[in-house]
Formats: C-alpha cells, sequence, structure tokens
C-alpha cells in the first residue's frame, strides 16, 4: 500500500526507469528458472539414458552368455559328429589294413609254395637232364645194336619203314577208291537211267517239222502280173527289202516265198499277204508294207516269248532278254524250232532237277535260256553257248545260270547245272525224227554267206536267195562308191571261194542306191 502510494508519487520518467528495472528483473527471473528447469530436464536424460545403458548391457550380456551356451552346444554336437566319423575312418583303416594283412600272409605262403616248386622243378630238371643223357646213350647203344643185326643205317631203316608205310596206305587207299567208285558207279547208273526215265515218260512233245518256203493264196491269177509290175519292178523291190525269194509259177492261185530265214520269211509273208488283201501293189507301197510287218513280227516275237514263259511259270526276265528269246520262235536247228526245243529242255530239265532234289525253277530258268545265243549268232562271233552267256551275264542274269549255259556244250567249265542242262538238251534233240541234218547244213551255208558279206566296208544288209544261189548286198551310198561297190562284189565272190564248199556257182549282187524324198504340204 505504501509502495503503490510511494509509486503514484514519482514521476512518469521514474516510473518508466522502475517499469524497466522491473522487467530486467523479471527477465533475468525468468532465465535463471529456466536454466534451472533445462538442469532438472538433462539431469532426467541423463539418468535415463544411464538406464537405458545399462539395459542395454544388461541385454547384452544376456544375448552373450545365449550365444556362447549355443556355441558351446553346436561345438560339442561338431565334435561329437567329428568323433564318430573319426572313429569310422579308423575301424575302415583297420579293416582295410586287416586285408592288406592277409594278402601278404596269403602272397608269402604262396611265394613260399613257388619258391618250394622252383626248387622240386629245379631237382627235376637236373633229373629229367640227366636220364636224358642216359637215354641217348641207350639210345645209341641200342641204334648201335640194330645197325649191327639189320646190316642198315638208321636213315636208312628209317627210309625203308616209311616206304613201308607209304606203300600200305596207297594200297588201302587204292581199295577205298575202288570200292567207293565201284559201288558210285553202280548206284549212280541205277539212280540216272531211273531219273532219265521217269522224266522222258513224263513228258512227250509232238515233232515240230518246219520248212523253208511258205505259200501264199492268191483270189486269182491276175494278182500275179500285178505282183510281179512292169518290168519286174514291184518282185524286184519286194525281193530287195525283205531278201526273200519270191517265186511266181504255173501252180494256179498262189505264189511261194523261199528263205532259209524264218523271220524274214514270215514278215514277208505278212506283207505279201496284206498286199494281195489291199490290191495296191507298187515300190513306195512294198516298203511301207514291210516296215509294218517287220513290226508285227516283233510283237509276235514278244507274245511267243511271253506264252513260253507263262507256261513254264519263268518271271522276272528283262523284256530287252523276252525279245531275244521270242526270236527263237522263228529259229530252226537240225530242223528243230528252237523255241519249241527250249521249252522241251526246260520240262524236261526241271523233271530231272525234282527227281534229284534240286532247285526246280533254277534248273527249268537256265534250260530255256540255254540256247539263246542262237538266235545273235548271226551278229556276234563265237559258240553259241558262250555266245549266250554274255547275253545273259550283259542282262544280268544269275552266274549261276550264265555259268550253266556257258558249259552246256563243253565251251566252259562244268557245273552240276551245266551238265543236268546238257542231259536235258540231249534227251530233247535225241528223239526219232526229231531233226533233219541235211536241212540244217543248209541252212548254215545260208548263213555263212550272209556272214561273209556282212563283212565288208559299207555293207548295210546281204541276203542268200535262190536257195543260196545269189547273195544280194545292199551297201550305204555314202560310204561306198560305185567303183567300190563293183570292186565290193569282186572281193565277196573271192571270200566265198576261199571260205565255203558249195555246188554249182554263187552269184553276187552288190546293190548300191540312192534315195531323195521329199513331201509336198
Amino acid at each position: 500500500m505504501h509502495i503503490l502510494e510511494k509509486l503514484t508519487t514519482l514521476s512518469e520518467q521514474q516510473q518508466m526507469l522502475l517499469m524497466f528495472a522491473a522487467m530486467a528483473i523479471a527477465a533475468i527471473l525468468g532465465w535463471v528458472y529456466r536454466w534451472y528447469q533445462e538442469r532438472n530436464t538433462l539431469g532426467s536424460a541423463g539418468y535415463r539414458r544411464d538406464q537405458i545403458l545399462e539395459n542395454a548391457r544388461r541385454e547384452s550380456d544376456v544375448i552373450k552368455r545365449e550365444a556362447l551356451l549355443e556355441a558351446r552346444d553346436e561345438f560339442q554336437k561338431e565334435r561329437i559328429n567329428a568323433q564318430k566319423d573319426l572313429d569310422r575312418q579308423r575301424s575302415e583303416q583297420k579293416r582295410i589294413e586287416d586285408k592288406i594283412r592277409q594278402k601278404e600272409e596269403a602272397l608269402d605262403k604262396k611265394l613260399e609254395a613257388v619258391e618250394k616248386t622252383e626248387v622240386e622243378l629245379k631237382t627235376g630238371l637236373a633229373k629229367l637232364s640227366v636220364d636224358q643223357k642216359n637215354l641217348l646213350v641207350r639210345e645209341q647203344e641200342l641204334r648201335k645194336k640194330l645197325e649191327q643185326l639189320s646190316h642198315l643205317t638208321s636213315d636208312e631203316a628209317k627210309s625203308l619203314l616209311i616206304k613201308e608205310i607209304e606203300d600200305e596206305a596207297r594200297a588201302e587207299a587204292a581199295r577205298l577208291v575202288r570200292k567207293i567208285e565201284e559201288e558210285a558207279k553202280h548206284d549212280s547208273d541205277e539212280k540216272a537211267q531211273e531219273i532219265l526215265t521217269i522224266a522222258m515218260q513224263r513228258y512227250a512233245s509232238d515233232i515240230t517239222s518246219e520248212r523253208t518256203v511258205s505259200t501264199i493264196s492268191l483270189p486269182n491269177d491276175d494278182l500275179k502280173g500285178r505282183i510281179i509290175g512292169r518290168e519286174g519292178r514291184n518282185i524286184r523291190e519286194f525281193e530287195r527289202l525283205s531278201g526273200v525269194d519270191l517265186v511266181i509259177d504255173d501252180t494256179p492261185q498262189a505264189v511261194h516265198l523261199s528263205c532259209f530265214d524264218p523271220v524274214r520269211r514270215e514278215i514277208a509273208k505278212i506283207a505279201l499277204t496284206k498286199l494281195v488283201a489291199d490290191g495296191r501293189i507298187h515300190p513306195t507301197r512294198i516298203e511301207e508294207v514291210l516296215e509294218k510287218a517287220k513290226k508285227e513280227v516283233d510283237q509276235l516275237i514278244r507274245k511267243a516269248a511271253d506264252e513260253v514263259t507263262y507256261e513254264l511259270g519263268i518271271h522276272n526276265i528283262r523284256p530287252e532278254l523276252l525279245q531275244i528269246l521270242g526270236r527263237l520262235k522263228y529259229r530252226m536247228s537240225y530242223g528243230q524250232n528252237v523255241l519249241m526245243h527250249s521249252k522241251e529242255v526246260a520240262h524236261l530239265g526241271a523233271l530231272i532237277a525234282a527227281e534229284m532234289g534240286y532247285d526246280v525253277a533254277l534248273i527249268r530258268r537256265a534250260c530255256l535260256l540255254h540256247d539263246i545265243g542262237k538266235a545273235v549268232d548271226h551278229e556276234v562271233e563265237g559258240p553259241h553257248a558262250l555266245v549266250g552267256a554274255e547275253v545273259l551275264k550283259r542282262y544280268n542274269e544269275s552266274p549261276v545260270i550264265v555259268a550253266a549255259v556257258a558249259g552246256h556244250h563243253g565251251d566252259a567249265e562244268l557245273t552240276i547245272e551245266a551238265i543236268m542242262v546238257q542231259i536235258a538238251d540231249a534227251i530233247s534233240a535225241s528223239r526219232p525224227g526229231v531233226r533233219v541234218e541235211r536241212a540244217d547244213m543248209y541252212v548254215k551255208r545260208l548263213e555263212a554267206l550272209e556272214k561273209i558279206a556282212l563283212t565288208f566296208k559299207g555293207v548295210e544288209k546281204a541276203y542268200a536267195v535262190q536257195a543260196g544261189r545269189e547273195v544280194r548286198v545292199l551297201v550305204n551310198h555314202q560310204q561306198v562308191t560305185d567303183h567300190e561297190a563293183r570292186q565290193n562284189a569282186k572281193d565277196i565272190a573271192k571270200k566265198i571261194e576261199t571260205d565255203l564248199d558249195y555246188p554249182g556257182q554263187i552269184r553276187v549282187t552288190v546293190i548300191r542306191e540312192t534315195k531323195f524324198v521329199d513331201y509336198a504340204r
């Protein structure tokens, strides 16, 4: 109260100073108070900090103890496992050591046995050596005594003994061979006769007779003049192109075709039949019809081969080989049709093979193809058996069949298959009346005429006509001049005189012709 009264009495300036002083004192007191507060606060934070650190220390000690205990337990486990492994290794090592020890003991025993055996062997060898020496001495003594008793040296005695043994062996072998041969001959003769008799009884065929002349019937005799043509041009062209003699005589309503080659004769027969039926007969038409007839005969040849192979049950023959085989339909040997002969041989060979227990299909095939060389022997030099074998080899026939064909006439090494083909061939050829020797010799002479002509340069075709009294030779006009053609005629005639024997004379006609053909379109 007194203070307030005193304050009211102070001046305004004093009041202001006093106010400032009070404010300063309040500020100081506030600062002191905050300092005190902060001090108390810092003290509690330090305390808390100490508490946290203490707690952390305690927790870390616990963790350390736990980790130490875990590590100790883990170590204990590892130590136990390691001990177990060590014990196991020790026991395994002990087992191996025991095994090695046992082997060493066994080896020691074996070594002792070997050493003992070696000593025994050495002793035995020494004893044997002594015995051998004694035996040698004894042998020498015995040899001397034997030589004294026999008056022979050891070499002489040995040679004599060997000779006696050889003589006895030869005599015994000769007796055995003679006995075997007699038994084999007796049995083989009976068996062979039985087989051949059975085969011949089971197969029989008609005798085929072929001639060298074919006859064409004519509707009337007026056609003979048309066949001859103006100044004989038609008949000359027909004979030149076909290689067949066209014989026109007084036989009513018939003309004759004469040729030793049945293929050419068949072509001419078909062509002339067509010309007569058509009525148009002139050189151009003749050439055209002959060409068509040749193709038709080729088809007939293939058909004949197919029929024979089908009848015999033979398959897988190449078409080219069938075409060659079919030619045998028009091939004659000693008057016997070769294709029919081959079929007959195939039947006989199959029957023989069946009786003997051989491959029937193989022998039948070899027998059918045995004379295939005769289809091309006018083109190739050599025996028909070897020629046929070469043809079969070219068309990949089996070596067994090739060997059988090559050897069926003894021209090559004989095999059992070749012998069977040879037997069947002989049976087919030896039947009464099946072959005509004169006709075959005649045909062979005509074939030889054509072969001689074909050996000359530029010769394209050669035909033996007029029953072998004439050879017509067609030469290539581009390779042979007129002068060379004239010289060819002389050379061919001279070679025929030198190489062949024949009655009478043979006319050689060389034809060199140039044709120019064009078409108006």
